[in-house]
């Protein structure tokens, strides 16, 4: 797990905590899908709504890709916050796009992937956010099981959750990310957004989220 580079980091996070995509909440926390207590809740989608946050977005994502997966063929989005990603990038560079649903249709094709798959194809997975990795990680081993060569994967955010390392390296998937948890929380003190007590909560939620708040 890379990120892009600090300034970019620190700029992405400032960007996102302006529009309210990143909302952070130490002492009213906010609740997952799984049941973990947050102090942060981040829906970078919102970052669409803004033409010149979108671009921005991009031109960075962009600018990963060039600079790490050179024998890219094609685009592939997770869906279903990785899909405008995935098709702005795909446009940007004139690539074919596909994007992988969480699971197979339930009708006609029945397909998991969605768009022209090629085997032996080389592609770069687009996702919005990663948390531990595993719904992007299912969407590289459909991509795997269909014949396609992923060579990596890009994302604009994560929360650097050390079980999402493991899981990305035993996967043996490249992942390189414009911003994560740790410069947010710097530039979000820097900006004055957080108190400086609140810091020491902030991070011990990132070293252990199953068990705090409880």
């Amino acid at each position: 797990m890379e990120i892009f580079n600090p300034s970019t980091a620190k700029l992405v996070a400032k960007k996102l905590l302006e529009i309210e995509a990143i909302r952070l909440a130490p002492n009213s926390p906010f609740t997952w899908a799984s049941g973990w207590k947050s102090p942060i809740y981040c829906d970078n989608r919102l970052s669409l709504s803004y033409p010149d946050l979108r671009t921005f977005i991009k031109e960075c994502l962009v600018g990963v890709i060039h600079k790490n997966f050179l024998s890219i063929e094609a685009i592939a989005g997770v869906a279903t916050a990785g899909i405008p990603q995935g098709a702005l990038i795909a446009d940007k560079l004139n690539l074919p796009f596909i994007y992988v649903r969480s699971k197979a249709k339930g009708h006609g094709m029945e397909n998991m992937i969605e768009g022209k798959v090629i085997p032996g194809q080389k592609v770069v997975v687009v996702e919005d956010l990663v948390s531990t990795g595993g719904s992007s990680l299912k969407a590289v081993e459909d991509l795997r099981k269909n014949g396609v060569e992923v060579l990596g994967m890009v994302a604009i955010f994560t929360y650097g959750f050390d079980v999402a390392k493991t899981n990305f390296e035993n996967a043996g998937v490249k992942l390189v990310c414009l911003s994560d948890y740790q410069h947010m929380l710097e530039q979000a003190l820097s900006d004055g957004l957080i108190p400086d007590e609140a810091l020491a909560t902030l991070q011990k939620w990132r070293e252990d989220p199953g068990s705090w708040g409880k």
